[in-house]
């Protein structure tokens, strides 16, 4: 036997099953490595390493961690274990390819039968395991995952028999970090691998189509026994196999069952977001064994098409009652894009980008040729984060979306898409979609204002940004006019109606309240005082050096709101500057063209370039 250090594991795919077993690698002493793309969670662990809660509790960190598993290269892996989705398998292992020789052992850990054939098929029996997990884990942040429960043991082993020494060695390695795995032959790993797919069949589509937790499935008698008959047919297509299990099977099933907590199986999960579910490998591969031996699987056929058709349409969105009205309502406000059915937007690549901003969270689709199909925002800090989850699972029940990119302050939270990006970026992006070559762009945020230079091929040249104060920024607007006693709403056409050119000496929020109650002591009229905030600023904005001779475009919900801004900055710059078509979505529509060009597998052009310029 090697010793641990001299072993190294790659995991792919780091939602719990991966995140666990990683850590208990890294805790028997191998040398492992990471691979995830979604970069928000790279970002994370990166960071602050993987976390462990609950019934395993662990905190690790980790040197080698790789966007791509391509990376590994050079890196003398000795397992690679793919702890992703099936749907996802195929693709992973392709890329792995690259790393193929005749020392590396793959191990699939996923549930489902005949998951280890993906593999198999890349890279051949004689180097694949299958390893049946018997623990399970939520993720609670992109780094973290709530270790729910853990029935020792796991099981390991070479679907072929030729690499029993490497399932032993991974067992050992595993149980030696306090997670129980014993090493099979292929006959026990197909057997356990049955045993598993039987209790996910019967539980996790039931969960899915019913909205129901493990927990309030296993509490309803009604349910209950739709339980044990879905049990009960994969027992028979399993005994048709040859494969045989205890007389007391079906009631030693019910009784794990039982301790199953008040949360969604994976696959529920997946359902009820609208993703891609692993029903083929679970149910699915129930009913095609059954037809193979003539067995009737009524119960796992039902709930295969059901999830299936679930899947395919747009159901949620029919769905009667609070659900289906609140999806209805998001449609109907949000839908740009008009002249195609919602069925078309469900078979066609679409592309979200979300700007999580100071003040609002702005979201926007856009499909395959870039065209913007979709687009709502809400406020960014109400604490009921209800609102957020309403119009991610909208977007996800009507729009088929590949690839999704998170750009403002709280992107770095923000784990539920595939990549990250700055408002730098972004915003050049979302721009030169209107207004291509050489520009001046004027973002005026809740919180910030930027000026972004783009060169003749839309590449962000320079920025400014006055991030130290929140001075002339969205924020500073609101609070002024609140103590003038002015609404928001109300100020630009106020202010049109002014001729004063009077200004705020401060732009320290404290003092420039100070002065405006001044002016009111005065006696200033309304209009003026709303000039005046405007004009100051302008003066604040006109600091910021804008190139001559090239358009200036604005975007940010301070212009979309505050028209009269235009105005004034026309006549402080002495040019014609540009508000681009519904400019607080611009970043957001920035974020959406980006993750369609980064989406793996593409290779499309943008409107602005990914380089970024220097402060």
């Amino acid at each position: 036997m090697r010793k641990p250090e001299d072993i190294r594991v790659a995991v792919v795919g780091l939602g719990p099953v991966g995140m666990i077993l990683a850590v208990k690698l890294n805790q028997a002493g191998c040398k492992v490595a990471l691979c995830e793309n979604n970069e928000t969670k790279l970002s994370r662990i990166q960071k602050d390493g993987l976390v462990l809660e609950n019934v395993i509790s662990a905190s690790v960190k980790f040197d080698k961690i790789c966007k791509s598993v391509s990376e590994l290269e050079d890196w003398n892996t000795d397992y690679i274990i793919f702890a992703l989705k099936s749907h996802h398998t195929a693709g992973a292992g392709k890329e792995a390819e690259i790393l193929n020789n005749a020392n590396l052992t793959v191990v699939s850990a996923q549930n489902g039968i005949e998951v280890e054939t993906i593999l198999a098929h890349t890279f051949g029996e004689s180097k694949t395991l299958r390893m049946v997990v018997n623990f399970a884990g939520n993720s609670v942040s992109p780094n973290t995952t709530k270790v729910t429960f853990f029935n020792p043991p796991n099981y390991l082993g070479s679907i072929n028999d030729t690499r029993t020494e490497q399932a032993k060695e991974l067992a050992m390695l595993l149980s030696s970090s306090g997670l129980d795995t014993k090493a099979v032959d292929s006959f026990e790993i197909v057997k356990r691998s049955w045993e598993k797919t039987i209790l996910n069949a019967s539980l996790s589509p039931l969960c899915g189509v019913g909205r129901l937790t493990m927990a309030e499935a296993m509490n309803d008698p009604d349910t209950v026994e739709l339980i044990e008959q879905i049990i009960r047919e994969g027992v028979d297509v399993a005994a048709a196999e040859k494969i045989h299990f205890p007389d007391d099977f079906i009631r030693q099933c019910m009784r794990y069952l039982k301790k199953g907590g008040d949360h969604f199986p994976s696959l529920a999960v997946d359902l009820i977001n609208n993703r891609p579910t692993e029903i083929d490998y679970f149910n699915g591969k129930i009913v095609e064994y059954g037809r193979k031996h003539y067995v009737r699987t009524s119960l796992n056929l039902s709930f295969t098409n059901m999830v299936k058709a679930m899947t395919n349409k747009n159901i949620l969105s029919r769905v009667p009652g609070a659900a289906g009205e609140v999806n209805k309502k998001i449609l109907e406000k949000g839908l740009v894009d008009k002249t195609h059915s919602l069925a078309h937007f469900k078979h066609h690549n679409c592309y979200l980008g979300i700007d999580l901003g100071s003040a609002y969270t702005k979201f926007v689709v856009t499909d395959e040729d870039g065209n913007i199909v979709f687009r709502y925002l809400i406020p960014s800090m109400g604490s009921d984060k209800q609102t957020q989850k309403n119009v991610m699972q909208a977007i996800a029940s009507n729009f088929n979306i590949v690839y999704s990119c998170a750009t403002g302050y709280g992107r770095k939270h923000f784990g539920s898409t595939d990549i990250i990006k700055t408002e730098i970026n972004c915003a050049a992006a979302g721009a030169s979609y209107y207004q291509k070559g050489e520009k001046n762009i004027i973002d005026i945020g809740g919180e910030d204002i930027k000026v972004i230079r783009c060169d003749a091929n839309d590449a962000v040249q320079t920025f400014i940004m006055n991030d130290k104060c929140a001075a002339g920024t969205g924020s500073f607007l609101a609070e002024v006019a609140e103590r003038a006693n002015i609404p928001v709403e109300e100020m630009s056409g106020l202010a049109e109606m002014s001729t004063y050119d009077s200004e705020l000496n401060s732009f320290c929020t404290v003092f420039a309240k100070t002065e405006i109650m001044n002016w009111i002591f005065d006696g200033m009229k309304p209009a003026d005082i709303a000039r005046g905030i405007y004009i100051s600023i302008a003066n604040k904005v006109s600091k910021m050096r804008l190139d001559p001779g090239i358009p200036t475009v604005m975007i940010g919900g301070v212009i979309a709101h505050h028209p009269f801004m235009k105005t004034i900055l026309n006549r402080k710059f002495n040019k014609d500057i540009s508000v681009l078509e519904s400019p607080q979505y611009t970043v957001a529509l920035g974020a959406s063209l980006l993750a369609r060009h980064n989406a793996p597998g593409t290779h499309l052009s943008i409107p602005a370039r990914l380089t970024e310029g220097k402060k």
